[in-house]
């Protein structure tokens, strides 16, 4: 009898544990580098023990290629730029509108929140909600070079060999700006956006002489200036102010043009199957102890009301150290992509990588 009671216990437990392991499931997160640290999955996973996450890092290329190869499946939350949503979805149809009810929106900054309304909104459903926001824009060592105003510094003599950048997009623009161009406002004729890619191209073939190498990601970046091989160099402000904590020479530049400012965003893909673990891990980052786990991991700024406020001490005074109210007015907002620029943009980049690889 003890014996058979005993089998039906354990077949029960059995049973119970099965039912349980069936109803946890796997948040797929499709993010950047630092956007998912170790500290706060682990306590994310703690508080909610039926969600496990699953982390692909990525950037905003391979974001929206990826989601464009499966029509938004394979994962269940991804984190592109707020400039890369509107274009995305209406050619490639790879998110679901968000249900804001499910999202604390107080926590957010009202800026924040309405400027990506404003990029995120199509046929009056909102498909993504801030997250962190920054800047890119020059990082120099002011004690080998004092005088770096701007992006037209990268291509500057008296640093040949000593400079740095990313042959990605963000380096077309500022270099655009360098040369009294305003890209965004090219946005809507295609055929002078040509006509500035190839001036900018021009531009940056020539400064090759001038480029130590180009960087692909922040630790590549920071070994580069930490070593002093490259004394200026195209920078995320959230990896200067990293390094400004380690050297103090070591400075964010805003250019003189305006920084390009980024809002890095939470959308959730057409065909992800775990909405609700993905609306649960957007409120839990932006809690404020969470913040501050998040804004040490990214060196970025949270997109809440006191996001600077929540910064670790040494990156709010690196932040302080790089920005006057001036620059912060001036900042350039990423605007929307119109379908077909980013192909113009990537064979300019393709001419660039292929004319310095010489």
């Amino acid at each position: 009898m003890k014996t058979t009671f005993a089998l039906a216990a354990t077949t029960a437990l059995a049973l119970f544990m099965a039912g349980n392991a069936a109803q946890a499931e796997t948040l797929r997160l499709l993010t950047w580098g630092g956007y998912a640290p170790d500290n706060v999955i682990k306590l994310f996973e703690e508080a909610n023990p039926d969600i496990t996450v699953e982390v692909t890092l990525s950037n905003n290329e391979e974001m929206v290629a990826k989601l464009r190869a499966t029509g938004g499946a394979g994962y269940d939350l991804a984190q592109p730029s707020h400039d890369r949503i509107f274009a995305a979805q209406q050619e490639y149809n790879i998110y679901k509108p968000l249900d804001l009810s499910k999202i604390e929106t107080a926590n957010l900054a009202p800026n924040l929140l309405d400027g990506v309304k404003a990029n995120a909104t199509i046929d009056g459903n909102l498909y993504a909600v801030p997250h962190q926001w920054g800047t890119s824009g020059i990082v120099a060592d002011i004690s080998k070079a004092p005088n770096v105003k701007g992006w037209g510094d990268l291509c500057n003599p008296d640093y040949k060999g000593r400079t740095s950048m990313r042959l990605r997009r963000t380096i077309l623009l500022g270099t655009a700006f360098s040369l009294g161009k305003d890209p965004f406002a090219l946005y809507g004729d295609k055929a002078a956006y040509q006509t500035m890619l190839d001036e900018v191209t021009e531009k940056l073939i020539a400064c090759k002489d001038n480029v130590k190498t180009y960087w692909n990601g922040g630790d590549d970046l920071s070994t580069l200036l930490l070593s002093g091989e490259v004394v200026v160099s195209e920078a995320w402000d959230s990896t200067a102010f990293k390094l400004y904590g380690e050297n103090k020479n070591l400075v964010y530049v805003p250019p003189e043009t305006g920084a390009l400012a980024w809002i890095d965003t939470f959308v959730i893909p057409r065909k992800g199957e775990a909405d609700d673990a993905a609306y649960k891990w957007i409120n839990f980052v932006m809690k404020p102890e969470i913040v501050k786990l998040m804004s040490n991991s990214t060196g970025a700024i949270a997109a809440v009301s006191n996001g600077i406020d929540l910064l670790p001490d040494d990156k709010k005074a690196a932040v302080k150290a790089a920005f006057d109210e001036q620059d912060l007015a001036n900042l350039k907002f990423f605007a929307n992509i119109p379908a077909g620029l980013e192909d113009m943009e990537g064979k300019a980049l393709e001419r660039i990588k292929a004319a310095t690889s010489n």
